[in-house]
């Protein structure tokens, strides 16, 4: 699994821990202005983005030899708009079903609580290579 990459390295997403003990995971984006909506406020669709991919990231610390996982869905609040700083995406397992996970995010911006999130992922086989 690539922490790193992809799209979350598109957006400037960075993985800064990965809690397998914890089932969860932190990453940070710094706000810049191609993250901007019109108004000058980071773009919901940036935030929505950390939350999942910190999901993501939480449910790789739960799965077993074998397994992977997709995004069923993700519900977001959103609490405060972010102008500037850093915002701490700190995300994690709060139940691990046999074929379904669920994971809440909490979302900071230089401390201030700015989002919460909730979703699913599903959990299947990784089908063999052909």
């Amino acid at each position: 699994m690539n922490l790193d990459g992809g799209f979350g390295a598109l957006i400037g997403l960075n993985m800064v821990e990965f809690d397998r003990d914890g089932a969860r995971s932190v990453c940070t984006l710094a706000v810049e202005p191609q993250l901007l909506n019109p108004h000058g406020v980071l773009h919901g669709g940036a935030t929505y983005s950390m939350a999942d991919q910190g999901m993501g990231a939480a449910v790789y610390c739960v799965l077993g030899e074998g397994e992977s996982c997709a995004t069923i869905e993700v519900k977001i609040v959103y609490l405060a708009a972010v102008r500037g700083g850093e915002v701490e995406c700190e995300s994690r397992v709060i139940n691990r079903g046999k074929r379904v996970i669920a994971l809440e995010s909490e979302l900071r911006n230089e401390g201030r609580l700015v989002a919460k999130a909730l979703g699913t992922f599903a959990v299947f086989p990784v089908s063999p290579k052909a």
